[in-house]
């Protein structure tokens, strides 16, 4: 069972197994090896500033979030085998699964929350 995130600004549910990846390894790893990630899922690697999509078997949506936990920039459908630019800003991202930014009405500015 993982975290639950919501979109404060919007009042909608982003995920509710929501992961975290805080350690070297995991940062590095993110979701590499994931088949796909279901509704609900997701993974938030903090800190981050900038993500890779370099052997991805999907493509997923990725929130960069501040200090504030606001979010600073947003990608949707982020392809396979790309790379992002560094967001100095971010404190780190939250990796979710493709059109959830899209169904949800996230934009840049919107105040998110964790929960465990």
């Amino acid at each position: 069972m993982g975290m639950r995130v919501r979109n404060v600004t919007r009042d909608c549910v982003l995920g509710d197994g929501v992961r975290q990846a805080s350690s070297l390894f995991s940062r590095m790893r993110g979701l590499l090896g994931t088949r796909e990630l279901s509704p609900g899922e997701g993974v938030w690697i903090s800190p981050c500033s900038s993500i890779h999509s370099l052997g991805m078997a999907f493509e997923f949506d990725a929130l960069f979030l501040d200090a504030g936990m606001r979010v600073v920039a947003l990608h949707r459908r982020f392809r396979k085998n790309r790379l992002s630019r560094v967001y100095w800003d971010a404190r780190g991202v939250l990796e979710l699964p493709g059109g959830t930014i899209e169904r949800t009405g996230t934009e840049v500015g919107d105040e998110i929350e964790f929960r465990e």
